[in-house]
This record gives structure tokens, sequence and C-alpha cells, in this order.
């Protein structure tokens, strides 16, 4: 497989002569009904995507569709599916996707095999097992210390170890507590701040809370600091640590195969953090709190969408399609960042999930080869659920001097169907309205005299909608991004799977604390500033 950059192909050169009139589509100030109705992609698990008011007309997608099949998206997908080595930093191969697959096989029904171990057993196995874990402690047959049964479950994690899971875990806690389902209440300590830990166990009942102490290499410093700082309290409560705390890990790591815990699961290096959802990484959590079916239901949706996402016509496969319409916007339009705006509280943190998965993987300045590229990368994301972000940012979104793309996602019911009528309408009733009207808002504006209150429009957005979050449908969401980011990452011929941009503060950190003198006199200076 050749990879080059995007801006040696024939569609960059073509998508160039487009852009000039591109900032100024006015049919998206007329956008109507038929372009609403006709400008949507099925998703996974009953959602879909709609892209009626984005900034692209058949010849922009004509050129976008031949950008994707000069760069082989899809046949690289593939090859990434099925176990070619596509982290080129680390030498490893990137399998995220396997980890749903029912099977055990690879999206496109191949084994996935690595030095004679076929991971995609591997991946089962270890789902298997931390399964009937979670479903002996839900049940009551694993206790703590003092035989009291668990009611709390709080991993402890960093990075990908929190903002995945712990987004996941707000998603589905309404809808599996409205259908009885949700056994132990899913909690997470993450900053090395001792704030974050000493509050958490201040808030709980240590003898009926279980730790889960998430870190593949098992030296990450703040979840470490963490484990030290909530086994002391445990101690100090009369309470043995190794009967309330279990281990996420890699099988080389100090956690493997450690008495200290209950039990420890695997994961191994082809699952990178910001996409171990999937692995033992959330689904330890989620299978506590919420039981192992749920965890399955999820992984399932996810599965289907990265089924999808094989599909080659971009105007069949909304993973594709957002990712380009993506890199139409940040190349050619010359938009910097995103807004993700689900209108739904059960995604208040999704767009913290997203800013790793996007800015972490694309973040980049040069090529698989490690040579210096010309062209933007992966923007800057930001969100927050509507309708708070409303009543925030909104203001610079509707009449800043940027223009923002918008992804908006939302659904036709709550999780819960508890609701009350005001004033002639439900809250969810409500609430749907208002996300009607902020994309038709953002799309046409209004012309006005007085123009402090003229709205430009032209801002352009697309629509993840369905009937309610389920947790198919949350698996689906997940996938369609961790799809979208991949896409966009094989466009710009960028490695979105390594993360050397956050080892330099790493290295530093580390000769702040070892004292005598860094070498660096301001990092002397701003240490002693601080009292270190």
């Amino acid at each position: 497989m050749i990879y080059t950059n995007p801006d040696t192909t024939a569609a960059w050169a073509r998508l160039l002569s487009l852009a000039p009139a591109g900032t100024s589509f006015d049919f998206i100030r007329r956008l109507d009904a038929e372009r609403v109705k006709t400008c949507s992609v099925p998703m996974a698990a009953g959602l879909s995507y709609n892209w009626a008011a984005k900034a692209a007309d058949e010849p922009v997608l004509g050129a976008l569709q031949a950008l994707a099949d000069e760069q082989n998206l899809i046949p690289k997908y593939r090859l990434l599916v099925e176990g070619e080595v596509m982290n080129t930093g680390e030498g490893r191969m990137v399998l995220h996707h396997l980890l749903r697959s029912p099977g055990g096989m690879s999206a496109t029904g191949k084994p996935v095999l690595y030095r004679g171990k076929d991971l995609g057993a591997f991946y089962r196995n270890e789902r298997d097992r931390f399964s009937a874990f979670a479903e002996s402690v839900r049940k009551g047959e694993i206790t703590g210390s003092t035989g009291k049964p668990f009611k709390n479950a709080v991993q402890i994690g960093i990075g990908g170890s929190d903002l995945g899971p712990r987004a996941l875990a707000l998603a589905l806690d309404n809808w599996a507590s409205a259908r009885g389902l949700k056994k132990l209440t899913p909690w997470f300590i993450s900053n090395v701040d001792p704030d974050d830990a000493s509050s958490a166990a201040a808030s709980l009942s240590l003898e009926e809370t279980l730790f889960i102490l998430v870190s593949k290499s098992g030296v990450t410093q703040e979840t470490l600091a963490n484990e030290l700082l909530i086994k002391d309290k445990l101690q100090r409560a009369g309470l043995d640590p190794s009967r309330h705390m279990a281990a996420v890990t890699s099988e080389t790591s100090p956690l493997a195969h450690n008495p200290a815990y209950l039990d420890s699961f695997y994961i191994d290096d082809f699952i990178g953090g910001r996409y171990s959802s999937c692995s033992a990484v959330g689904g330890v959590i989620l299978s506590l709190a919420f039981g192992p079916g749920v965890f399955g239901e999820f992984l399932g949706g996810a599965h289907g969408a990265d089924k999808l996402a094989l599909e080659g016509d971009i105007r069949s496969n909304a993973a594709l399609l957002d990712a380009l319409l993506g890199v139409w916007e940040r190349n050619f339009l010359g938009y910097p960042a995103t807004a993700v705006l689900p209108y739904s509280q059960a995604l208040a943190r999704f767009p913290a999930h997203l800013q790793q998965l996007d800015m972490e993987s694309n973040g980049k300045r040069v090529n698989r080869a490690g040579e210096d590229i010309s062209y933007a990368t992966g923007p800057l994301i930001f969100g927050e659920p509507g309708t708070n972000g409303q009543h925030s940012f909104y203001q610079f979104l509707h009449q800043g001097t940027d223009i923002v793309p918008l992804q908006f996602a939302g659904f036709a019911e709550s999780q819960r169907n508890d609701d009350v009528e005001v004033e002639g309408s439900s809250s969810q009733t409500k609430l749907k309205a208002n996300l009607a009207a902020q994309i038709t808002a953002f799309a046409k504006g209004k012309e006005d005299g007085d123009r402090n209150k003229l709205f430009p429009g032209g801002r352009p957005s697309s629509l993840i909608h369905g009937t309610c979050l389920t947790p198919a449908a949350l698996g689906s969401l997940l996938a369609h991004f961790e799809n979208k980011v991949l896409f966009q990452g094989l466009v710009w011929n960028i490695n979105s799977f390594d993360q050397e941009g956050v080892q330099l503060g790493k290295l530093l950190t580390k000769k702040v604390l070892a004292g005598g003198g860094s070498g660096d006199s301001a990092l002397d200076a701003y240490g002693a500033l601080l009292g270190v």
C-alpha cells in the first residue's frame, strides 16, 4: 500500500479550485425541507447522520469521493482492522475494532494473529473473565474485607483510562437506572491533585467500595499516586486493600498476577489508551455498574458501525463522509475548530472524550515518515451539552468573527421517560425544539437593520439523531467518531495512534521531582515558585 501526502493528489487540487466559492455557500442560508430529508446517511443501531447544513454540494462531494479513492481510505481501513502495523511511531498494530467483534474475528471476518497468538480469542477471553467477575460482585459473591457487598465501583486512571469510560458510564447511568440494571454506582479518580481522590473517598463507604486500578504500563505516575492514597485510607479504616482492589493492565506490568488485587484483567500494546473503552479499561466498570449484558449491547452497536465503515461510497458511509467533510472544512475553508454539541445530558462528558480522541490522535505536524507537512491537520475540539452551551459560548458561534463547524446530536426520547408538561410541552420536547432552532439559526441567520442584532448565518453543522440513547446507540456513536478520526488521519497521511506530544512534560516533571537542579534554570525557577 502506498502512503502519500494528500496535497500530491489530483483530488486535492480539484478541491482547492472549489474552495473560493465554498466560503460563501448560500444554499446553507437557503436550507429547505427537501435538503434536510435527502442529506442523511444511516448509522448503526438506528442512528442517522444528517449533513444537510454542511457547506457541500455535488461538485464538492464528487471531489471528496475522489480524494477518498486516491488515498485508498477503505483499503487502508481494511488493512488496519486485519492487523497491519499502522502505528508507525511505535511499530504496533491498532486493534480496538477487534475488541467489539462478537466472534473474535476482524470486521472483515479474518483472524488477527501475532506470533502465533489469536488476539481476537485473547480479547474475548478477557471479556469473559471480567464479565464473570462483575456478575459475582453484583450478586454479592465477592465482597469487601468486612463481608459487605460492594455498592460503589471507583476507577482510578487518567487519560484514556478515565475520559472514555467516565463519559460512557455517565451516558448509560440514567438508562440502566430506569430499567433496574444499575447495581453499583460508578465513580472516577484521575487527577494527581490529592483533592480528587480524597473527595471521592470522603463521599463513599469504603467498606462497600471496589476500586479498579487502570494502567497498561503499571507505572503511570498519577494513577499510582492515587492508588497509594486510597490504600492508605483503606488501611486507616481497618480494611484490607487487597479485598477492595482489582487491576486492568498488561500481562507484563508490575500489576499483573499480583496478590495485592482481587483479580487482574489484561489488554496489550495494540489497544491505545484513547481507543480502549471497549476493552477491560471500560468494560470492567461498565459491567460492574450496569451488567455485562449492557456492555455487550454497547459493543454490538460499535461493531455494527465498524462494519458500515467498510463501505466505499461516501454517501453510504457516515463515518467516512463526516471525516471528509471535516477535511473540507479544515483544509479548504480554513475553519480551525469544531464544536461537539450533544442535546442530551447523558452525553455531558462525551465532548471531553472526543477532545482526547481527536486532538491526541491528529494533532500532528509530521507525516507517517516523520517528514514536515505543509497543510493543517486535526482541529481544536470543544463542546458542552445543549441547552447549557446556548447560555455560554453560542454568542461566539452565532456572531463571532470565526466560523466554527458544529456537530449536533439529539434523540427523540429521554432515557428515563420521566417528564412533565409545562406551557403546553414537555421538557424533552423543549430540548428538541431548541436543537431544531439552533441548527436553523446557525444555517440561515437573520437580517436586521440593527447590525448588533444581525445573524450572518452560513454556519455549517451536522446532526446525529435517533430514538433514544441506548447502549447500542452509544456504541454506534463512539465507533462513528473513532472511525471518523481514523479516516482523517489516513487522508492527512499522519500516524493517529501515538502521542509523543505528552512525553516532554512527563520527562521534565521527573527532573523537577528528582531535586538537586534540573539543569534548566527556568524549570527550576518555576518549581521554586510553586514550592516543589
